[in-house]
C-alpha cells in the first residue's frame, strides 16, 4: 500500500473567471470515467458547481474536491472559483494542494484574477502547470499569449507543445518531447526553440552543448525540465478546447507525469488542516480536511490544535463528483471529508502544527455592509443562518450587535453580495438585502508612548499593567512582547493579558482596528490576595486604550494597485479621472494603439469606477485591481466608526458591564 499512496497527486485548478475552468474538470471526470455524460456550465448541468446559484451564474464560488483515476494514479481534483469575490475560498485551496494548474484563455490572455493566483502558487512555491484553453475560439493566438504570459507571470515558461492552427482550424497539438527525429515542420520551431531555450537557461552544461551543436534531443532536456518544475522554477504550457474534448488527455498525462505526489509519511502522529466546511442536513458538520501526516480512521478523537478540543470521527467519506463514498479511512497525503467534527472551522489544524504549511493571505474584504430584511419576525432565522455561513467562510468576518439589532459582515465587492442573498434565498428561504458597502478603514498610533491601568477596586480586584505602545510600519500588523517576569506577574495571568491585548485593539479611538504596532508590557503586578483570575481580562482594554488615548492615533485606508488598458483616444480622459480619485501611476505605455496605465487608487474613491470605466471606453477597457495594503489617509478624511460594547476609557461603566458579561457566561 505504501507504494500506492506515493503515487497520488493533489491538484487544484485554478484560473480566471470564465477561462473555462468548470468545462475542463467536467472533462476531467468524463475522460476519467467518473461521470457517464458531459454535463455543461452554460446548461447549468456541471457536476462540480452543485450550489443552485453556481447553476443560475454559471460561476463557481465554493471549492469543489473530487477524486478521479488516471494512469492507475488516483488524483484529488480542487476545482476553485475564478471570481475575485471568491478570493477566499481561493486562497484555502492553495493551502492544500501539491501542484496546480492554471488555466488561461487563449483570447482573453492573463486577466486580473490570473495574477493574483500566479502571485500565490510562487510565494507558496507550488509546482505549475499552465493549460491554455480555447484555442477554437475566434481571436485565439497562442504565441501571443506566450508573450504575454512571459512578460506578465515568469520567464521560465516552456511550452512542451506546439498547437496546430488555431480558432476554426484547431486540430489538437504535438507533442514537443516525444523523440520521433522527423523534420519538423516551420510553424513547430517557435514554440521548440522556446521550450529549449528556457530549459537550458537552468543549466550550464546544456546551454554549452546548445550553442554547440544548436539543437538537444528531448531525452537530455527532460530531467533539467522536471527538477525546474519540481522547483517551481519552470512551467510547461499545454494548449487545448476543452469545451470541444480537445487536448484534455493530454493535459491529465501531463499532471500525472510532471506534477509531484504528496510528501508525508502514514506512520507519523496526525497532522492535517480543514480546509472547506459544509453542512449536512442530517450528518451535521462536514469538514474537507488534508493530512500532510498520520492516519484518521471511524470512531478516532482528534485534538483540534486550533480550537484546543476534542472531537470523535463519525465518518470518512470520498468525493467523486455528485457522489460520495464511506471509505473509513484517510492516510497521509490524502483528502477525504470528515464527519463529527462539530465544533471545527475553516483553517483549524488537527493534530500537530509542525507539518502543516503556512497560509497565503490573498483575500482581504475591503467593505463592510448591513444586512436588512423586510419581515422582522424571520430576524432570528437570519442571524442564525449567517452563523452558519460565516463558518464556512470565516472572513464574513459577522458582527452582530444586539442592542441594535443589526448585522454587519465584511466583502469582497457587489458579485459576493449577489451570491449570498441568494444562498440565503435557495438555502435558508430567507429574504435579505444588503444597504450601500462602505469601506473598511484602520487605525494605527500616532505616536509611542505609554498605557497605565491600576484596577484596584470596586474589591475584590488587583491588576497593574504598564504598556509601551510604538507605531511600526506599514503591513507589519501587530507584535506583542513581554518584558515582565514571571515572578512579578504569573505565566497564567501574563498568558491571560496576551490573549486579550488583539482583542482590545480591534476598536481604536475611531472605531477601527488598529494595526501596524508594537505593544510591549513593562510593568505587571498581581496580588497574592486579592486578584481574582479574570482581572487582567478586564484591565488589559483599558491599559490598551489608556495608552491609545495618550498617543493618539491616525486613519489608515486600503489602497488598490491597479492596471488599466484602453484604447489610446480615451487616455486623456481617464488620467483625468484617475487624479480627481487621488490616484498615482507611472507614465502610460502605449502597445498596439493601447494605453496601458498601472499605479495606485484608494478604494475608497475608486467603488463605483468598474461601472464607470464601461461607459468611458464604450466597453472597450479593461480594469485588474488587487490589495495592495494600508496607507496613512489624506489629513482631511476623517471616518469614525460606531463603537460596540461600552468604551473601556469610561472606566467605571466599563468594569461593570465587562464584570456582568463575565459571571454571565
Amino acid at each position: 500500500m505504501g507504494h500506492q499512496q506515493q503515487a497520488m497527486r493533489n491538484v487544484g485548478i485554478f484560473a480566471h473567471v470564465d477561462a473555462g475552468k468548470t468545462t475542463t474538470t467536467e472533462q476531467m471526470l468524463f475522460l476519467s470515467g467518473h461521470i457517464r455524460s458531459l454535463g455543461s456550465v452554460d446548461s447549468g448541468t456541471s457536476q462540480t458547481d452543485w450550489l443552485d446559484v453556481e447553476r443560475e451564474r454559471g460561476i463557481s464560488v465554493r471549492a469543489a474536491v473530487t477524486r478521479i483515476m488516471w494512469n492507475e494514479t488516483p488524483v484529488n481534483l480542487v476545482d476553485t472559483p475564478g471570481h475575485v469575490d471568491f478570493l477566499s475560498e481561493v486562497e484555502r485551496s492553495l493551502r492544500v494542494m501539491d501542484g496546480a494548474v492554471l488555466i488561461i484563455s487563449a483570447v482573453e490572455g492573463v486577466q486580473a484574477q490570473t495574477e493574483v493566483i500566479w502571485q500565490a502558487l510562487r510565494e507558496l512555491s507550488i509546482p505549475t502547470l499552465i493549460y491554455i484553453n480555447k484555442m477554437d475560439r475566434v481571436g485565439a493566438d497562442a504565441l501571443a499569449v506566450l508573450k504575454q504570459i512571459g512578460r506578465l507571470l515568469s520567464h521560465g515558461v516552456v511550452p512542451v507543445q506546439a498547437p496546430e492552427g488555431a480558432e476554426g482550424d484547431f486540430a489538437g497539438s504535438l507533442d514537443l518531447l516525444a523523440e520521433d527525429g522527423t523534420v519538423q515542420a516551420d510553424w513547430i520551431s517557435p514554440y521548440r526553440d522556446m521550450m529549449v531555450e528556457a530549459i537550458v537557461e537552468q543549466d550550464e552544461e546544456l546551454t554549452f552543448s546548445y550553442l554547440e551543436d544548436g539543437d538537444l534531443p528531448a531525452a537530455k532536456l527532460l530531467p533539467v525540465l522536471e527538477e525546474g518544475i519540481r522547483r517551481s522554477e519552470l512551467f510547461p504550457i499545454l494548449f487545448g478546447a476543452s469545451k470541444r474534448g480537445i487536448g484534455v488527455k493530454e493535459l491529465m498525462d501531463a499532471v500525472v507525469r510532471f506534477l509531484p505526489p504528496p510528501e508525508g509519511s502514514e506512520d507519523a502522529p496526525v497532522s492535517g488542516v480543514v480546509f472547506k466546511m459544509e453542512k449536512d442536513p442530517a450528518m451535521g458538520k462536514i469538514a474537507y480536511v488534508r493530512l500532510y501526516d498520520g492516519t484518521i480512521r471511524n470512531r478516532d478523537t482528534l485534538s483540534n490544535f486550533t480550537r484546543d478540543v476534542q472531537d470523535k470521527v463519525t465518518q470518512i467519506r470520498r468525493v467523486h463528483g455528485q457522489k460520495t463514498e464511506d471509505i473509513g479511512l484517510l492516510k497521509a497525503g490524502d483528502i477525504a471529508a470528515v464527519y463529527g467534527l462539530n465544533r471545527a472551522r475553516i483553517g483549524d489544524i488537527l493534530g500537530s502544527p509542525d507539518r502543516v504549511p503556512g497560509e497565503k493571505r490573498l483575500a482581504v474584504p475591503l467593505l463592510t455592509v448591513q444586512v436588512q430584511w423586510r419581515n422582522e419576525a424571520e430576524y432570528p432565522a437570519i442571524v442564525a443562518a449567517f452563523g452558519e455561513l460565516a463558518d464556512e467562510d470565516p472572513l464574513l468576518d459577522l458582527q452582530w450587535l444586539q442592542d441594535e439589532r443589526e448585522l454587519h459582515l465584511k466583502v469582497m465587492g457587489p458579485i459576493q453580495m449577489e451570491v449570498l442573498s441568494h444562498l440565503m434565498q435557495s438555502r435558508f428561504g430567507l429574504d435579505v438585502t444588503f444597504g450601500a458597502p462602505s469601506v473598511i478603514y484602520k487605525e494605527t498610533p500616532a505616536a509611542a508612548g505609554e498605557g497605565f491601568i491600576a484596577y484596584l477596586s470596586p474589591k475584590p480586584c488587583w491588576a497593574i499593567l504598564r504598556f509601551l505602545i510604538e507605531p511600526a510600519e506599514r503591513g507589519s500588523g501587530l507584535a506583542y512582547s513581554s518584558l515582565v517576569r514571571g515572578e512579578q506577574l504569573l505565566d497564567s495571568y501574563q498568558n491571560e493579558v496576551a490573549r486579550r491585548v488583539p482583542e482590545a485593539l480591534s476598536q481604536g479611538m475611531l472605531g477601527w482596528e488598529v494595526t501596524d504596532l508594537r505593544v510591549t508590557l513593562l510593568e505587571g503586578e498581581h496580588h497574592v490576595w486579592h486578584t481574582h483570575p479574570l482581572d487582567f481580562v478586564i484591565a488589559t482594554p483599558m491599559g490598551i486604550m489608556n495608552g491609545l488615548a495618550n498617543v493618539g492615533t491616525k486613519l489608515l485606508e486600503p489602497m488598490l494597485k491597479f492596471r488599466l488598458s484602453i484604447p489610446e483616444e480615451y487616455g486623456g480622459k481617464l488620467l483625468g479621472e484617475l487624479v480627481v480619485m487621488r490616484g498615482e501611476f507611472d507614465a502610460p505605455v502605449v502597445r498596439q494603439e493601447r494605453m496601458e496605465i498601472e499605479g495606485l487608487l484608494p478604494v475608497a474613491t475608486t467603488l463605483d469606477f468598474p461601472a464607470r470605466l464601461g461607459s468611458l471606453t464604450r466597453g472597450r477597457g479593461t480594469l485588474s485591481t488587487f490589495f495592495h495594503g494600508y496607507r496613512d489617509c489624506p489629513p482631511d478624511v476623517h471616518v469614525e466608526r460606531v463603537r460596540r460594547g461600552v468604551n473601556p476609557l469610561d472606566q467605571p461603566k466599563y468594569i461593570l458591564a465587562a464584570r456582568n458579561a463575565l459571571t454571565q457566561n
